[in-house]
């Protein structure tokens, strides 16, 4: 086995399982986004400022979603979505959103469920696999 061929089937191994990885978390993210949509329970929510500590590193900043569960308990949790100018999460409004009453940390904000992201975690994952298999096809 030459140097050539030892390095494109490194590349060819690191590629498909990085392909993989991506294309089952598409798969995993699609699924749970069904699942909260099926299970979850429909609440309003109050859209409450964060401001940031100094530790955060983060350039785009999650506002907090306080509501009620079903049984009374008082939530809080960081959007999974950040704010836009689209859809802006302003400090005292109101956003839809579906919790899972198992895990009501589990939001899913109506209208911003992000499945492009999932379906971009899956074309990108197939197509990374599929280039690890050619590669190895062809330099085998």
């Amino acid at each position: 086995m030459g140097t050539t061929t030892g390095i494109a089937a490194a590349l060819a191994v690191f590629a498909g399982l990085g392909g993989l990885v991506a294309h089952l978390a598409g798969v995993a993210g699609l699924r749970d986004l069904q699942r909260l949509r099926r299970v979850g329970v429909p609440v309003r929510a109050l859209v409450r400022e964060r401001l940031p500590a100094p530790e955060d590193r983060s350039a785009v900043s999650r506002p907090l979603l306080q509501f009620t569960t079903e049984d009374g308990r008082v939530v809080e949790v960081f959007s999974p979505v950040p704010s836009s100018r689209r859809v802006p999460l302003v400090d005292g409004s109101y956003v839809a959103l579906r919790y899972d009453p198992a895990d009501p940390r589990l939001v899913l904000v109506a209208g911003r469920e992000r499945r492009r992201l999932e379906y971009a975690f899956l074309g990108l994952g197939g197509v990374m696999v599929l280039a690890a298999l050619v590669v190895v096809l062809l330099g085998g």
